[in-house]
């Protein structure tokens, strides 16, 4: 098979990018590395490793294209296998990734087989998996309006397409300057009608470095072209769709734009300047008043009440509320109007929340931490939600402290719940161990929540910051002297907390805080 590997000013990456396709083993027949006329030695990096392996092919464009999809096309034109898959420079394919997809394909006559993707942040190595409800487990689906949840899966890079697949129906990513090119070129893939298998082998390791000098396109951002880039290359998704008469596609594609790409941007709305505010939000709501009320309705309930508010809103409103809701799991903050959104939004219509599962109740439980020299208190109230929490009487709440970077539970405490004086929630109080939560260095916990009812169900959330508590602490440590607490608001409002010991994890959170900013 033909690895397609292209890069743009990248000679520090795209090295390991190339020996991770060529560590495949012999399964990997040829690199075709493409160099979008690179400043910086990038082809010179490239020409260095075809002299060590024979496997690798460099090509170097006479001038840089702008974008993405260009040098990919290249890419398919010189491919000499029967099967082709793409990585990018700063990206690399885990150790059996080529052999896995190759079995797959083979086994299951395939024309696209796709595995699993993890998105690694770096440098920490903090590791989360690319849709993941996809791969399961192994399966066939004979044609991809068997399954719509394949539109919501964008990536072009975890994948293996036949070759003759993609040059007999003229399959190409769009040309140029064109932001999010994968959008548009996995829509072109799927409307051609593949057979495709799917593994859940983890095929593709997506670096994600958000202190680069240069961001990549899907952090870049900053600038409200890039969601006007987004909703155009979404529009054209949807065109594809419709054109090729898959109109279970085309739906799935609107429900996914609302559930992925509009969730995304809210949460990030309320760090961003006015006039950015003011220009996303008529975008948006210009692009999504033209989505059918099945459309909407296809989406998870979060993104059909921020849906709900965007068309009844010519301004933007509600953005922490906004926010919350958007965020994983979704969280709706009061106040709670009688109907509706608000008192002055009554056309935003809460109904769904009366018919949805009980275990996706976007539910609110307000988090205030108090560290303290003798003991930390973490106190939480729990808002009812139009009497659907109280119908299942929750009765005690479990609240667990994870590692930012490993994602594993480094403390757990219970706490019963006692109804709120007013009637109209719970309150709980759970102590927290600060000095066992502290490492040698800078450390970050994040904090998750399950209530847990009478009748046996556990409902899952985060806590909501109160801002009032949003002050650092320093606090005796047995361990280290002192130990600098800071309790903070993530970008969605949830709770979470960094910790640095001595004078040295101080100044380290300080440093660190001059750099986001």
């Amino acid at each position: 098979m033909t690895v397609v590997v292209i890069a743009y000013d990248d000679a520090a990456l795209v090295g390991d990018a190339i020996r991770s396709a060529l560590g495949q083993g012999p399964a990997v027949a040829e690199v075709v590395a493409v160099d979008d006329h690179s400043g910086d030695g990038t082809a010179d990096v490239m020409d260095r490793l075809a002299a060590e392996d024979p496997r690798v092919r460099v090509l170097r464009r006479e001038t840089n294209s702008g974008g993405c999809g260009t040098p990919r096309n290249d890419g398919i034109a010189a491919a000499a296998s029967p099967y082709v898959m793409f990585l990018d420079s700063d990206d690399v394919l885990p150790p059996g990734a080529v052999d896995a997809l190759l079995t797959a394909a083979r086994a299951n006559d395939a024309d696209v087989t796709a595995g699993s993707c993890v998105r690694r942040e770096l440098p920490d190595g903090r590791e989360t998996p690319w849709r993941p409800e996809l791969h399961t487990g192994a399966r066939v689906i004979d044609r991809p309006a068997d399954d719509p949840r394949l539109a919501d899966d964008t990536l072009c890079v975890n994948k293996l397409y036949r070759t003759d697949f993609l040059r007999e129906r003229e399959l190409r990513f769009p040309d140029g300057r064109f932001t999010y090119e994968d959008f548009v070129f996995t829509a072109r893939v799927l409307a051609a009608g593949p057979r495709v298998a799917l593994i859940p082998a983890t095929v593709y390791v997506w670096h994600v470095r958000r202190g680069a000098e240069r961001l990549s396109i899907s952090l870049d951002r900053a600038g409200v072209d890039n969601w006007r880039a987004r909703v155009e290359a979404h529009r054209q998704v949807v065109a594809v769709h419709t054109a090729a008469g898959e109109a279970a596609l085309a739906r799935a594609a609107r429900a996914s734009f609302l559930d992925r790409s509009v969730r995304m941007y809210v949460r990030e709305l309320g760090g961003r300047g006015e006039e950015y505010r003011r220009e996303w939000w008529r975008l948006a709501r210009d692009y999504v008043g033209g989505f059918d009320p099945a459309d909407i309705a296809a989406a998870p309930l979060p993104a059909r009440l921020i849906a709900g508010v965007l068309l009844a809103s010519e301004q933007p409103r509600d953005l922490p509320r906004l926010a919350a809701l958007a965020a994983r799991p979704p969280r709706l903050l009061p106040p709670y109007a009688a109907k509706g959104w608000s008192a002055d939004l009554p056309q935003v219509g809460l109904d769904d929340l009366a018919d949805c599962p009980l275990d996706e109740l976007p539910f609110t439980v307000e988090a205030l931490l108090e560290p303290g020299a003798l003991r930390t208190r973490l106190r939480l109230r729990v808002h009812d939600l139009y009497g659907r929490l109280a119908a299942a009487r929750p009765l005690a709440v479990e609240v667990r402290v994870h590692d930012r970077v490993a994602g594993e539970v480094v403390q757990t405490r219970t706490a019963d719940l006692a109804a709120y004086p007013a009637g109209e929630g719970w309150t709980a109080e759970a102590p927290l161990d600060l000095a066992a939560l502290a490492t040698g260095e800078l450390a970050v916990r994040d904090l998750k929540l399950t209530l847990r009812c009478a009748g046996g169900e556990r409902l899952e959330t985060t806590p909501q910051a109160v801002r009032r508590g949003l002050r650092r602490t320093v606090v005796p440590s047995v361990r280290g002297g002192a130990l600098l607490a800071q309790p903070y608001a993530t970008v969605d409002g949830a709770l979470a907390l960094r910790l640095a010991p001595g004078v040295r994890g101080a100044l380290d959170v300080v440093r660190r805080r001059l750099k986001r900013r």
